[in-house]
């Protein structure tokens, strides 16, 4: 009798427990909101990417180490996946920068051979970037203006051999393309030569080098998503803006910078050294192709257009 006792409650306490269990998660999922079937992540292929972070010295995870990102707990506070609207989350908070950079950033480095920086492409080769990206939240400075974020990019490097030309001590270069998040809209800011009489190793130092005036999309995009592409050939570049409104760059300047070795970098590159300021930036899709036949086709296609 006592046994049968003993296995009576045994059997309730099990139950109760299975009931507990089967209440906190219906709990759970009436608190969030979601349940297992609305669960995104994004599709988003980084096995060709490297991500810096505004931490450490700053801490920089490669492939294939970045594939498991969503387990990795130094990278998850600043790149990480959003469920709810299946996107990855860049979050940059002022912080550690890297050599020549007076900013933070959490933003992905794009690397043709995974794990190594030294194999790039020039105009001539080819590229194409794609994404499709929101910028959530951002801070605002204290005249009420919002800060500002570089949402892409395209970065110039010197070969080993143009470095020891110009007795350089890194590989660094300007960056020919620099995509802003700017109140709402879009700025593009890109480089021209000071002496456009320039050539060879006169043109590899960044002091050859300035800012043209910048260009402003007249679509307010605010922190809804959008889409935006960068296609790069022989001494053309084109960004376009949710597949509608472009900017071509076809000069001297673009036909000279195929000097340059270059990578697309994609993320949250925050302009500010304010302690409170932050932003987040959201990508939903971001993809990239070197394929000769495919950028030749694009172009020749919005040519057309």
């Amino acid at each position: 009798m006592q046994n049968h006792i003993k296995f009576k409650h045994s059997g309730l306490l099990a139950l109760g427990v299975v009931f507990t269990l089967v209440f906190l998660v219906l709990t759970r999922s009436s608190v969030c909101g979601q349940t297992r079937d609305d669960y995104n992540l994004p599709n988003i292929d980084l096995s060709h990417w490297k991500v810096t972070l505004p931490i450490g010295k700053p801490v920089e995870v490669s492939p294939p180490e970045i594939l498991d990102y969503a387990n990795n707990e130094v990278v998850k506070p600043y790149m990480y996946n959003d469920s709810t609207d299946g996107s990855l989350v860049f979050y940059a908070i002022p912080g550690a920068t890297t050599s020549n950079t007076k900013y933070s950033r959490s933003e992905l480095r794009e690397q043709m051979t995974p794990g190594s920086n030294s194999v790039n492409w020039t105009f001539e080769q080819g590229g194409r970037m794609k994404g499709t990206l929101a910028v959530s939240e951002i801070s605002k400075q204290a005249n009420g203006k919002f800060d500002r974020t570089i949402i892409m990019q395209i970065h110039g490097r010197l070969s080993n051999q143009q470095k020891e030309l110009i007795g350089q001590k890194d590989n660094n270069a300007p960056p020919i393309l620099k995509i802003y998040w700017h109140n709402g809209y879009v700025r593009v800011k890109t480089k021209v030569l000071k002496d456009i009489n320039g050539a060879g190793k006169q043109i590899l130092g960044k002091e050859a080098w300035g800012d043209d005036k910048g260009y402003n999309f007249p679509e307010y995009v605010g922190n809804k998503p959008f889409t935006l592409e960068v296609i790069v050939t022989k001494g053309r570049m084109e960004v376009i803006l949710n597949e509608k409104t472009s900017k071509v760059y076809q000069s001297i300047h673009m036909r000279k910078w195929g000097i340059f070795e270059n990578y697309f970098k994609a993320g949250n590159y925050l302009q500010s050294k304010d302690p409170s300021a932050f932003a987040k930036v959201k990508y939903y899709a971001l993809e990239v192709d070197h394929s000769e036949v495919n950028v030749a086709e694009k172009t020749k296609k919005r040519k057309k257009d």
